[in-house]
């Protein structure tokens, strides 16, 4: 494109050279449109890249139908095909569209420009969210487009191969890596324009340094070959992981549409806030346990005040009218608080960080005390929900029920994370969750179907990829999961 633009002034400015030599006196500022600028610069493009990453992660068609469903945080009183383990085709190809055809090529180009500007803290923001995008997708796909993604612009390359996703995995941990050394403080970040972090540098910097944390976790069932233990130590030994809920990247929606909350948009605004409850094993698991943060994550039954406690829908009834679960009257819906349009969309929490420290400490990846990462974790979920932990016990058994213990807890923390909360689930087996009454499907699904205009647009490499996962079926196992 860089060669194209110097062409085109080439092809523009020689003949008027030639019919006139000596009217090139002030030629540049007398021809040159100042609203229609040559090159746009590279921090216009990081807003856009921010809000659709954002609405997807909050896409209550596919994050919540699908994935809150499917870990039972979310039930759906009506309308429930979903957590059945039908979730809507439609929404699995915006899924895919939103960060490949978008975010993805939009952060290519931000990094274009960004390295022609010498921008590095820019570079370092673009291969930051090209590097979460990828995790998103290997994560809920499988094998995908890696080493030929985004190249249909430069290269004309529209039908990309898939790779390995351990393939996918390394390529995101180098990009995290180069990421952290190219933020640097070098370059302009618009605090505009920027709705994560309002330009400050070193908080990408520790988002990058504590998402690579995650995905170390994420590929730890083959930690030989991933240099788990000593990556995660080298996180550790840094001093640029997250340090409290002000550093976690949630990017906090606005007060009116289009740009507010998803949820608010769809449920509130969109009048249809009673098709939506929580899930029963969330709710009987917080009661239990006398959680605090359920009364932040749901309503009482007949609404806040009525006195009637919390009750939770059971998975997937697939006649649910024709039951007391049809009715949502007879069960809690989403928490107000998970309703407001300014509702933050996390990429990554603080609270999610602490706990995996303590498994990763428990398993002897990281120095410290499983004990306190545990105890860290929960009370920054607390109060991330503007609760104390109150009555909420803190006690930390270690050994395989410690784990168990973590991996519960970080379930409870991502609630409304759609996406997240189901990887984690699938990786460390817990909580031990039920299969829907009247399920469609073996199991849990464990992945996203691939979308169906790759089965036709790109068909071969489509048809190679699925073969290499074992099918393309929801209930297909990826390689890292428990």
């Amino acid at each position: 494109m860089k060669k194209l633009k110097y062409i085109f002034l080439l092809a523009t400015i020689l003949p008027m050279l030639v019919m006139n030599t000596s009217c090139d006196t002030n030629f540049e500022e007398i021809n040159t449109n100042p609203n229609d600028p040559a090159t746009v610069p590279s921090t216009l493009l990081l807003a856009g890249i921010l809000r659709s990453s954002a609405n997807e992660v909050q896409n209550y068609f596919l994050a919540g139908e699908a994935a809150s469903c499917w870990v039972q945080h979310l039930g759906k009183p009506v309308y429930n095909d979903s957590e059945l383990y039908i979730p809507r085709q439609g929404s699995i190809e915006t899924f895919w569209n939103v960060f490949y055809v978008s975010n993805i090529n939009n952060a290519n180009l931000m990094q274009g420009l960004a390295e022609e500007e010498g921008n590095n803290d820019m570079q370092g923001i673009a291969l930051v969210m090209k590097a979460y995008a990828y995790q998103l997708l290997t994560d809920t796909f499988g094998d995908v487009p890696y080493t030929e993604a985004g190249q249909a612009s430069t290269t004309g390359n529209t039908t990309p191969v898939y790779d390995d996703s351990e393939i996918v995995y390394a390529g995101i941990l180098d990009m995290l890596d180069d990421a952290m050394v190219l933020l640097d403080g070098t370059g302009t970040i618009d605090a505009g324009q920027d709705l994560l972090y309002a330009g400050d540098y070193m908080s990408w910097k520790r988002f990058a340094a504590s998402l690579k944390f995650r995905v170390l976790m994420r590929v730890s069932k083959n930690a030989s070959a991933f240099n788990v233990q000593s990556e995660l130590q080298a996180l550790v030994d840094s001093g640029l992981l997250f340090t409290s809920n002000t550093d976690q990247a949630a990017l906090t929606f606005l007060s009116v549409s289009p740009n507010a909350n998803p949820y608010f948009e769809g449920l509130v605004d969109g009048g249809r806030t009673n098709e939506w409850c929580l899930g029963e094993s969330l709710v009987d698991y917080m009661l239990a346990s006398d959680d605090p943060r359920l009364a932040v994550y749901a309503q009482e039954v007949g609404g806040n005040g009525s006195g009637n406690g919390y009750v939770g829908k059971p998975a997937g009834i697939a006649n649910v009218g024709e039951t007391i679960y049809g009715d949502s009257n007879n069960v809690s819906l989403i928490g107000e608080k998970y309703l407001e349009a300014t509702q933050p969309a996390y990429f990554m929490s603080y609270a999610q960080l602490k706990l995996l420290m303590a498994e990763a400490a428990e398993k002897g990846y990281i120095s410290g005390e499983a004990s306190t990462y545990y105890a860290e974790g929960i009370t920054a979920s607390c109060l991330d929900n503007g609760v104390s932990t109150g009555s909420l016990s803190l006690f930390y058994s270690g050994g395989a029920t410690g784990l168990k213990q973590i991996a519960e807890q970080e379930w409870v923390a991502l609630y409304m994370q759609g996406n997240e909360s189901w990887a984690e689930y699938l990786r460390t087996g817990y909580p031990e969750l039920p299969l829907a009454i009247d399920a469609v499907q073996p199991s849990i699904p464990s992945r996203y179907n691939y979308p169906g205009a790759e089965q036709s647009l790109n068909n071969a490499n489509y048809t190679a990829a699925a073969d290499a996962i074992g099918g393309d079926t929801l209930v297909t196992e990826l390689w890292w999961q428990n």
